[in-house]
């Protein structure tokens, strides 16, 4: 009998790059961070790529963004919650020597200073499945948006490449990965589960009663 081809979508998954055995080396106890090598490529080939199984157009774009990925083998856990991922803008709020010191280390992982910085639980990305690991990468690309111009279209700079920023987490970012993986479970399913129900209280706009937001209509 012959072989069936693998499926391109099951091939992506299988070239998904993982973190090196050294970095759970218990005697390397210093050396708990390193740059996620392969893991931009895989970005570009799998989400970027309009000729990929997985491509979403919902990042393009971020195809010319200046994204590092880094490998985290240190445990990172926010009100009682486990951590598996972060998107930050890089940036140095501190004196000069602290801030060369960051600059220098931003160096010598990555050889610059990038843009934006994600960082992952390399234990979990270790672990997890192939859908688990795409939605992990796509839930922290999306908190990396394209700006508005005074008019709410998408903006740009001077050099014609797109505007941007970090953003929350708000509807547009839920719909796009419940789009793509499902509802499965934590806040995503709660707040859809929340929207099936009848209003506790009633149909109201809660912007009437919020202090920040009648502050920003003044």
């Amino acid at each position: 009998m012959a072989r069936k081809k693998a499926d391109p979508e099951i091939k992506a998954f299988a070239e998904r790059p993982r973190p090196p055995a050294s970095l759970f080396d218990a005697g390397n106890w210093f050396r708990r961070f390193m740059p996620a090598e392969g893991v931009a490529e895989w970005v570009s080939r799998a989400l970027h790529s309009e000729h990929s199984p997985l491509y979403n157009a919902d990042h393009q774009h971020l195809r010319d963004a200046d994204v590092e990925f880094l490998w985290a083998a240190q445990e990172n856990t926010r009100q009682m919650r486990r951590v598996v991922g972060q998107c930050e803008e890089v940036t140095f709020r501190c004196g000069a020597w602290q801030k060369g010191r960051q600059e220098q280390q931003m160096h010598e992982w990555f050889g610059r200073v990038p843009t934006y910085l994600i960082t992952l639980d390399a234990m979990y990305a270790n672990e997890c499945s192939d859908i688990e690991w795409c939605a992990l990468i796509e839930h922290e690309l999306y908190h990396i948006a394209q700006k508005s111009d005074e008019f709410g279209a998408p903006a740009f700079t001077k050099d014609g490449l797109p505007k941007l920023g970090i953003r929350s987490h708000d509807v547009e970012e839920f719909v796009g990965i419940v789009r793509r993986y499902g509802i499965g479970a934590g806040e995503t399913a709660k707040l859809i589960e929340a929207s099936r129900r009848a209003p506790e209280v009633g149909h109201i706009n809660i912007a009437q009663a919020c202090g920040t937001c009648m502050l920003r209509a003044a």
